[in-house]
């Protein structure tokens, strides 16, 4: 088996979805301005890429047919180069890593860029089966046979989130606490340009956009204090969960012949994956479980990894990861996470991954583990080594 590398790793900044900086920017386009980026920073032969792998969640409207495929068509890459469009939720983006790493292991593809895009303003989420709802050809995407299955009339991550934080004994006070530090972690990474190597600058209709802008800088406990509960009687708000966001991100993922006839130098090696999945009614429980397994395919424990990226779906699901795992929270999310950064479903896997190896690079550190849940109850698992 061979190795898989990450030579480059990229996002764009985060758009607050409806009001920020990337509204005007077709969701194409802006996945186009990651490979561009990818291509442009690696010096690679852009012919020379064998798949490009896309995560998308809301495929409709300007995110339908052929998603994938169309970013290639709009970005610099000739139209030689394939693509595919996957869709595992949340995770797409980290599952699209996945799927790269493994055919440059298995000796099938030498050249592989796994990328995610969203725009939650152009294709706004769950839009995909609201239409089919509204033309009136069903309820939404479970049959019967699912809904009694399970004893659901739909399945809700909110309803999921609140039950993580039920379970944990996680009240509204401590959730709103993380999500405090959170943006005030973003605020401080962008504050000292932390940030500055893993973002590809975006022209739109109003300049270059360059830096996240969901981060509230002001922020305070007063003010998250204030947010009314998503449910009534819940502890679940807009502030303890994460912001919907457009963005994009992609990883350059080689096997060794790559790194000698171009001569790269790769920033990471991947270690181990894992994906795993469980109850769909709780549903964002599942990176617990997911991480134990790539930890034990890689032969670390949770004390060998330096730093952890636990995606901020809501507040109370890394929350539940750390407890559970008796993980050390001053290696998690350094830099925020997703309740201040945003959340650009697609797109997150691959942004948290640029996160990840940047800041493992400004560290100093080895090992780096990112999970994240995922609709349907499944989730991903990946460790990386920095080269």
């Amino acid at each position: 088996m061979g190795e898989a590398y990450i030579v480059e790793a990229v996002r764009t900044a985060g758009g607050r979805a409806r009001k920020g900086g990337l509204v005007s920017v077709h969701p194409a386009d802006l996945g186009a301005a990651v490979l561009n980026a990818l291509v442009d920073r690696s010096g690679i032969d852009a012919a020379a890429v064998d798949d490009v792998i896309v995560g998308c969640v809301t495929q409709a409207g300007e995110q339908s047919f052929a998603f994938g495929r169309n970013l290639v068509l709009a970005s610099r890459l000739p139209d030689s180069v394939p693509a595919v469009t996957i869709d595992r939720q949340c995770g797409s983006s980290q599952q699209a890593l996945h799927f790269a790493a493994q055919a440059v292991m298995s000796g099938t593809q030498d050249i592989v860029i796994a990328a995610g895009a969203e725009s939650m303003t152009r294709a706004p989420m769950g839009s995909n089966f609201t239409l089919h709802r509204d033309a009136g050809i069903g309820v939404g995407p479970w049959p019967d046979s699912i809904r009694n299955r399970y004893g659901v009339a739909e399945f809700s991550q909110f309803h999921g989130a609140q039950a993580i934080a039920d379970k944990y004994g996680l009240t509204r006070e401590a959730m709103d606490a993380f999500a405090l530090v959170s943006h005030r972690k973003a605020a401080a990474a962008i504050a000292s340009g932390a940030f500055r190597d893993e973002i590809v600058p975006v022209e739109t209709a109003s300049g270059v956009f360059d830096q996240d802008d969901g981060v509230r800088m002001d922020a305070s406990a007063a003010g998250l204090a204030d947010l009314k509960p998503l449910a009534e009687g819940g502890t679940i708000t807009a502030g303890n969960a994460s912001q919907m966001t457009d963005g994009a991100s992609g990883v350059l993922v080689v096997g060794a012949a790559a790194l000698k006839r171009f001569g790269l130098t790769p920033i990471a090696r991947v270690v181990a994956l894992s994906v795993t999945a469980g109850d769909p009614v709780v549903m964002l429980e599942e990176p617990i479980p997911a991480t134990r397994k790539v930890l034990e395919r890689a032969g670390l424990s949770l004390a060998d990894i330096d730093l952890f990226e636990v995606n901020e779906a809501f507040a109370s699901v890394p929350m539940a990861w750390q407890q559970a795992l008796r993980a050390d929270p001053e290696k998690l999310n350094v830099n925020g996470g997703a309740i201040a950064l945003g959340h650009p479903l697609g797109a997150s896997g691959t942004k948290l991954m640029a996160t990840l190896v940047h800041a493992l690079r400004a560290r100093g550190g080895r090992y780096g583990l990112q999970t994240m849940c995922e609709g349907g109850g499944i989730a991903n698992a990946t460790i990386v080594e920095r080269l």
